[in-house]
């Protein structure tokens, strides 16, 4: 039989646990008849985390159709390729989709048809250059790359909106094409529809790209609509 409140499929979402953001930005995205089942996990180790994998083999438990891990490891040397071997690994051994939000990013900016991506983030000039590297190593061209220089994991949480809408429009100014937002603790999902009105771009915020990817996997193709052009229109 169905799950009673989700008839069309739960969905497992983890996060790092001190993340206050993807769990309610997931909530504003779900489709009718779709559920989100939250599990928590700690940052560390050589694999990204060390705890992830029994966090999620916990997780199925409540029968997940698919699990969407919500991270961005792009702020590491390497670090989106390293999430997505923990996804593979994770996914072979539970035997559903297992998305991370990095890859989601990279399929979500191909699927708008990006090339010149300008990039919001969470974090410092020096810490900037290695998402740089990173983009550009997935094949785009980054024109422009600016923070909002939170100083601790926490407290990117505690970013005001006002200092994220100021941080798109130095972004925005530049020639690119699609932005790009990294960093899933960052509060960005209620405002992409105001940002891609704003700036005339289409917006790219890591929690919403990784939702999408997770609800295409299992064949809901439902438009979400007031959340952007990617979960409206792909």
């Amino acid at each position: 039989m169905a799950d009673t409140l989700a008839p069309r499929a739960v969905i497992g979402v983890m996060t790092p646990a001190m993340n206050t953001v993807v769990q309610p930005e997931l909530e504003l995205l779900r489709p009718e008849g779709v559920t989100n089942q939250m599990q928590r996990f700690r940052l560390g180790g050589d694999n990204i985390s060390d705890d992830l994998p029994d966090e999620a083999v916990k997780l199925m438990d409540c029968k997940p159709a698919a699990i969407a891990i919500g991270l961005t490891t792009d702020a590491g040397p390497g670090g989106p390729d390293k999430l997505k071997a923990r996804c593979d690994e994770i996914a072979e051994h539970v035997g559903v989709p297992v998305l991370g939000a990095s890859g989601a990013d990279y399929a979500a900016l191909r699927a708008l048809g990006a090339q010149r991506v300008g990039i919001v983030t969470p974090f410092n000039a020096e810490v900037d250059a290695v998402v740089r590297a990173n983009t550009e190593a997935a094949g785009f061209e980054v024109v422009a790359i600016h923070g909002t220089q939170a100083p601790s994991l926490p407290e990117i949480c505690q970013t005001p909106l006002d200092d994220i809408r100021a941080v798109f429009d130095r972004v925005a100014a530049s020639d690119c094409d699609v932005i790009l937002q990294v960093g899933t603790a960052l509060p960005v999902v209620a405002l992409i529809a105001e940002l891609e009105d704003t700036h005339g771009k289409p917006i790219v915020a890591c929690n919403a790209a990784v939702y999408w990817q997770t609800l295409r996997s299992i064949g809901i193709t439902d438009p979400i609509s007031g959340f952007g052009k990617l979960l409206e229109q792909h």
